[in-house]
């Protein structure tokens, strides 16, 4: 093994630790690698117990190992700005769906795609009223905020994001 190798694992594991969430592809983005040498790197890492590997919602998010396992799923959802945005509207306090999707500019399917991780994380509870009205609150107004905190998004994903966006304006 070369100092290369060693030196390129060390580099990811300590962004890892400084920048708990990125998901793969944002890894590879931020610290110019081969996503082979990423993947082999972090291959290791995990294999190393220096690393976990969490999947929500279909991208793999990399931790540091002693991350609270419960935060890790709000902070790799945070990292996508539809749903960092619908959690920091309903810091505010408990919104109606469609005054969210308003409020942040989405399509009411893009927000629903996004609440539906969101609730299954135990992040946002859909409440029902007498007559069916869906009503929207965060379980845990405090551990949003803290991993809402640890997250800093990046010009790529802020950019991939709002061409979702974009493009659900036009499909509505």
């Amino acid at each position: 093994m070369t100092d290369d190798s060693l030196s390129t694992r060390d580099r990811l594991a300590a962004y890892v630790g400084s920048h708990p969430g990125l998901h793969f592809n944002e890894l590879v983005r931020r610290l110019d690698l081969a996503p082979g040498q990423a993947q082999y790197h972090l291959r290791r890492l995990t294999r190393a117990d220096r690393v976990v590997a969490e999947s929500v919602s279909g991208r793999t998010h990399y931790f540091p190992i002693d991350f609270d396992p419960e935060e890790r799923t709000r902070v790799a959802l945070f990292r996508r700005e539809t749903a960092r945005d619908a959690v920091v509207e309903l810091l505010d306090g408990p919104a109606t769906p469609n005054a969210v999707a308003e409020q942040i500019g989405v399509a009411r399917s893009t927000l629903e795609w996004h609440l539906d991780a969101l609730v299954d994380a135990d992040v946002v509870q859909k409440r029902r009223d007498s007559r069916g009205r869906v009503t929207l609150a965060l379980t845990d107004p405090e551990a949003a905020a803290q991993s809402l905190a640890r997250v800093e998004p990046s010009v790529p994903d802020r950019l991939l994001d709002r061409f979702t966006r974009l493009v659900d304006s036009f499909l509505d």
